[in-house]
This record gives structure tokens, sequence and C-alpha cells, in this order.
């Protein structure tokens, strides 16, 4: 059975799983299509966006913040450094780890991208008020944050 991408079947309606992985996709394609003007990803952005809150971050600790492996951290970041939008240098107090900051160039593609990923945010939950968008974000913080562990992200998983 084919169903349109705004069905209300009560089998699928009454599956958070099912309904998340639908609005992901959504999500992420519009994000996807934004975003490849500007040359970035959605991996790329999303670690510059965490860059761009934690300036310094150690590049290790960014990459299980965000759920992401080590190899997979390490290729990231090595492109946002050859696009000039982060840099590593080892950590002042630690030889063994990486510091990552984001570049005064990266500062300004992060701002220009976080525009063009809120725009594909507000188009595909356009159905929601600002108030339900706002509570949508918190309770799915929630729920990520009460949730079982699961392994980190790989690129081999596709982006």
């Amino acid at each position: 059975m084919k169903m349109e991408s705004g069905s209300t079947d009560t089998e699928v309606a009454e599956f958070a799983g099912q309904l998340l992985f639908r609005l992901w996709r959504s999500s992420h394609t519009h994000a996807a299509e934004a975003l490849e003007s500007m040359g970035l990803t959605t991996a790329l952005f999303g670690v510059l966006n965490v860059l761009g809150a934690r300036d310094g971050a150690i590049q290790q600790e960014l990459g299980s913040a965000m759920g992401i492996d080590p190899s997979t951290m390490v290729s990231l970041i090595d492109e946002l450094e050859r696009e000039g939008l982060a840099k590593r240098r080892p950590h002042p107090k630690d030889r063994r780890a990486r510091q990552v900051s984001i570049t005064a160039k990266g500062r300004r593609q992060l701002e220009r991208a976080r525009k063009l990923a809120f725009q594909a945010e507000d188009e595909v939950l356009q159905g929601l008020t600002s108030p339900e968008h706002r509570e949508l974000v918190k309770l799915l913080r929630k729920a990520l944050g009460a949730a079982p562990p699961q392994p980190l992200w790989s690129a081999a998983e596709g982006d």
C-alpha cells in the first residue's frame, strides 16, 4: 500500500518512530539542499554549528558529544580545515589532545548556513505555530536525553 507524504493512517500516526523518521527525512532533505548551495553537508554544518557554541573544544569530546565516531570526526574536521572554516592545534595542557576552533571565515559561513537551516526547518514544520515548534524541540531534546545509548554515527552510514 503506497501512502501519501501527508497520510494520517492511524497505525502509522500512532507509531512515533515512523513519524520521527518521516519528519527527519523531510527535514534532512530540505536542509541538505539548502546547505549544498554553500558547499556544506548536513554533517559539516552540524560540526560547524557545535563549534560555534563550543569554540576551542577538544576534538575527542566534540565527537562524543555529537555521537560521531572518532575517525569520522577527524574526516569532518579535516574538511572544515581545508575550507578554512576551522583549525586544530595541540591542547595547551594535554599534548595528546587536539583543540578545534572555528575561524572568522567559519563564523561567517555558520551565520549564513544557520539562516538557511532555519528556513528549511520552518518549511518542514510550517504546520506548527511558533510555540508548538519550540515545544517540539523541547520535547525532542527531553526524549533524546533519556533515550538508550546508541553506537556512534559513522560517515559510512551516509550523511
